[in-house]
């Protein structure tokens, strides 16, 4: 008899099944590795943005600096138009000036007037002085001669009628004195004199008037106060303005910064001085940086001009946003690319490792 040959069981599996169960291995693998790699960059994606802290409630903003004139008048010329980059102390506009060289004209000639009847009035005091020098000199001779009149007459060598009129005389010098004294003072008013300084009141009023003229005039001619950009002009040559009137606008873009509003729960770890990288909606691709100005003292809703009133019954628990002021680095942006109100997304990096945010985690810390 031949022998019987026997076969396993793997060896009597169809070649589907052997095929089927490769498949899954390889699915396995292929699903662990996707696992492992999407819980890999999860974390580090988790332990990224507890160090790096990103919004994109962020907004570039600047001072506006409003331009009016301080005095009225018609527009002689402009020399700016809008958008235009401006120096400070640039020329920006003048009013015609015929009207106030008029008026200082006017003014310079008052003071000359004023000078002039000071000059009359002073020789006016001069000669009231005088006169009371010579009104106490005629006094002390009728007193001296009185006192020798009241000795002669002691000794019976003057009659009493002879010492009765020197004695009216010296009544009468005392009188003329008080009398040459009195016009000095009214003299001296009128002159416009003060017995302390000796200024002289009218030329100092007519003096003012004069400099008040010549600041006026200085204002027909309006400069740019500062280093910036030209927006929002609203004024040509020949336009008739008003003192106060809003005619453009001056941005000084090189002043921008950035106002992010956080999460309150993102600025724990955020700390003025820390460095920032920001990119803006208008130029992907590029990247700015600055750095943390300062926090602000409260949260946006707490300055509004509605703030929130939680003492009510239906309070509902709400994710305040605290505004933080970021400065820009010039030198990431010499071109002066950004502007006012673009959109940023700012990234505040906070200098913290992944193993402080692990420790963080830690339950038994």
């Amino acid at each position: 008899m031949g022998e019987e040959t026997v076969s396993s069981p793997e060896s009597q599996a169809p070649p589907d099944a052997q095929t089927g169960g490769s498949k899954r291995a390889k699915a396995l693998i292929i699903l662990l590795t996707v696992i492992i790699a999407g819980g890999w960059f999860g974390v580090r994606w988790f332990i990224s943005s507890k160090c790096n802290i990103e919004t994109d409630n962020a907004f570039i903003e600047a001072r506006i600096i409003p331009v009016s004139s301080r005095v009225s008048g018609t527009v002689a010329q402009v020399l700016v138009t809008d958008n235009q980059f401006v120096k400070r102390g640039e020329l920006l506009f003048e009013i015609d000036q015929r009207d106030y060289q008029v008026v200082r004209a006017k003014a310079a000639a008052e003071v000359g007037m004023a000078e002039n009847e000071t000059g009359g009035e002073q020789m006016k005091v001069e000669g009231a002085r005088a006169a009371l020098q010579s009104a106490k000199a005629r006094f002390d001779q009728t007193v001296l001669d009185l006192n020798r009149a009241e000795k002669l007459f002691s000794r019976d060598v003057l009659p009493k009628e002879q010492l009765d009129r020197l004695t009216t005389a010296r009544l009468v010098g005392e009188a003329q004195l008080k009398e040459a004294e009195d016009a000095l003072k009214r003299v001296q008013a009128e002159a416009g004199l003060t017995a302390q300084s000796g200024s002289r009141a009218k030329i100092l009023q007519r003096k003012a008037q004069l400099d008040e003229a010549e600041l006026h005039l200085s204002y027909t001619r309006v400069y740019a106060p500062r280093d910036g950009y030209i927006t929002r002009k609203s004024v040509e040559a020949g336009v008739n303005i008003q003192a106060g009137q809003p005619l453009m606008a001056l941005v000084p873009l090189q002043e921008a910064w950035i106002t992010a509003n956080y999460k309150e729960r993102q600025i724990t770890y955020m700390k003025p001085g820390q460095k920032v990288e920001f990119s803006v909606d208008a130029y992907p691709g590029k990247t700015f940086s600055g750095s943390v100005d300062s926090i602000m003292a409260g949260t946006g809703a707490a300055f509004s001009l509605l703030p929130p009133e939680n003492a009510t019954g239906n309070y509902v628990k709400v994710v305040q946003r605290v505004p933080v002021k970021i400065t820009i680095d010039q030198n990431s942006d010499p071109e002066r690319l950004l502007r006012v109100g673009m959109s940023v997304i700012p990234v505040v990096r906070t200098g913290r490792t992944g193993s402080d945010v692990l420790k963080e985690l830690n339950p038994v810390r």
